[in-house]
């Protein structure tokens, strides 16, 4: 049983955050959640379809509404949606993908340094087939990219190893400004038609071209044909940027945060905020995460700091997947094992459970939509379940992603 409220809610100004920070603050956020009505669950999004209780619950008892975390004329990208749901607004302090990244990876960038992420993909019959190598596991795709570096390295480019398909490509300025399509964006379109463009792009085209050359017959390759599944044909190159500079998280809301997630991306923007990492065993970014132990090491984490932010990745690659099978089960995963889990052990506590952007289904890629979320612990609205449709009659109405902090804390 979940208790009706979490016991006094307490306004935070800065002056006298020390003394009053006894509310402790959660955002459990499932990446790509939100979607769009599919006939095959007859007529329901995915979230209103899954069994999802604790979500439920929260809905119930707490505040609803709709959040805007994309800018209007910015892509609809995580980057984008998580930077914005933790209080920095993108227009503002937005750079690229790739530094984000680099931060996490422990990769320092000079003023004049450019970071670009750098997939392992699929190539077959000469179109974009999966953006993930059959979601390579990190210790193949570590001596992929140690041949490619090796090979496509030079005094101005370098690269480094990253989270199973997820790296990274730093330059001394090349490229800095060439318009390159993110590889899930572009699933099953022909290679050569969604190549880098601009500036530097007969480079950076070249690098990928050349990358098939340095995989083709690589040991890891034929082993994972051999074994039936996708080799690593090409890197693929986008999210470039240099290094943001942001102002702490504490000296914004001042609070004390913590990030748990698998994915660099969310890492990097943590570290850039100057909050703590928590590494969590088991976690993966993908559909076999340890759901339970992101929860797990939360509880944990709010024994010495104000906030928590819970980052579970799976609903978006069974999204990007275009396996709504999946994405019902992450979801449920994701509402038993961390929001469940959450609830039980921080009845006190203000939590806010959202998506960071919808990755509908039939796109396979994300949107811009707005996206429902439900705050626990302000008082209780007259939504009766968590999904995108019951949460659009919440009395938060649509909020900017950016204010949403302060809207739990204030």
């Amino acid at each position: 049983m979940h208790p009706d409220s979490c016991g006094e809610t307490i306004k935070i100004n800065h002056t006298n955050v020390r003394a009053m920070a006894r509310t402790k603050y959660v955002i459990l956020l499932g990446d790509g959640m939100a979607d769009i009505p599919l006939s095959e669950l007859g007529g329901k999004t995915p979230l209103e379809h899954a069994n999802t209780p604790n979500m439920d619950y929260i809905a119930k008892h707490g505040r609803c509404g709709l959040a805007k975390t994309v800018p209007d004329g910015m892509p609809a990208g995580s980057e984008i949606a998580n930077m914005s749901i933790l209080g920095y607004a993108p227009e503002k302090y937005y750079t690229g993908r790739g530094p984000l990244e680099a931060a996490s990876m422990g990769v320092a960038l000079s003023e004049s340094e450019v970071a670009f992420r750098c997939n392992l993909i699929t190539v077959a019959d000469g179109a974009i087939a999966d953006y993930s190598a059959g979601h390579i596991t990190s210790e193949e795709a570590a001596e992929l990219i140690a041949s490619i570096n090796e090979t496509l390295s030079s005094g101005c480019i370098r690269f480094h190893a990253g989270i199973s398909y997820r790296h990274l490509m730093v330059t001394d300025g090349i490229g800095a400004s060439a318009v390159c399509t993110p590889p899930h964006d572009v699933l099953g379109e022909p290679m050569e038609s969604q190549m880098p463009e601009g500036e530097d792009c007969e480079l950076l085209c070249d690098l990928i071209r050349g990358s098939a050359r340095v995989l083709g017959e690589h040991r890891v390759n034929v082993e994972r044909i051999r074994a039936g599944k996708n080799p690593a044909t090409h890197i693929w190159l986008w999210g470039q940027g240099r290094a943001p500079r942001f102002p702490s998280f504490e000296e914004m809301f001042g609070i004390t945060g913590s990030m748990i997630s698998a994915v660099d991306l969310l890492k990097g923007l943590a570290i850039y905020a100057g909050m703590d990492v928590i590494e969590v065993p088991g976690a993966t970014g993908y559909l076999d995460t340890n759901y339970a132990g992101k929860a797990d090491y939360a509880v944990r984490a709010l024994k010495d700091h104000d906030f928590v932010y819970v980052h579970v990745e799976a609903p978006d690659e069974a999204g990007h997947a275009g396996d709504v099978y999946a994405k019902v089960a992450a979801i449920e995963s994701f509402d038993e094992k961390v929001v469940g889990r959450v609830l039980d052990n921080c009845s006190d506590c203000v939590i806010m459970v959202l998506p960071d952007h919808p990755t509908p289904i039939p796109l396979r890629t994300h949107t811009a939509d707005p996206v429902p979320f439900a705050i626990y612990g302000h008082g209780a609205d007259s939504v009766p379940a968590f999904d995108e449709r019951s949460a659009a009659g919440g009395s938060y109405g649509v909020r900017i992603g950016s204010d949403l902090v302060r809207l739990m804390i204030e």
